[in-house]
């Protein structure tokens, strides 16, 4: 769980799973939406890896990475019930349950 909160303390690498919510995306088209060098994006990616935020696939000559939603979810669901809070689905949420969430308190 510390993995997942380290990796999201960081705007670059939100910015990055918000951009891969849209669609699954090249290390170059990511690259491309930041000015920061190339190697300091893999440092990113690996951050991301590493909490299971996002997977990766070798595509060629290029690396395609995808977000792992349930792995969000469930930190936020942690995150969420460590302060009572209980989390509900909007009712015209339909593919992405978490993107779709309100908090009750």
């Amino acid at each position: 769980m510390n993995m997942v909160f380290k990796a999201l303390s960081d705007p670059t690498r939100r910015r990055v799973l918000e951009l891969l919510r849209k669609r699954p995306m090249s290390a170059g088209e990511l690259a491309d939406c930041f000015a920061v060098s190339k190697p300091t994006m893999s440092a990113h990616f690996a951050v991301l890896r590493e909490a299971d935020l996002i997977v990766s696939e070798k595509l060629g000559k290029s690396v395609v990475y995808e977000l792992q939603m349930s792995v969000l979810e469930d930190a936020l669901l942690s995150f969420s019930q460590a302060f009572g809070w209980k989390l509900q689905q909007r009712k015209h949420a339909k593919t992405r349950p978490l993107a779709a969430v309100r908090l009750k308190r």
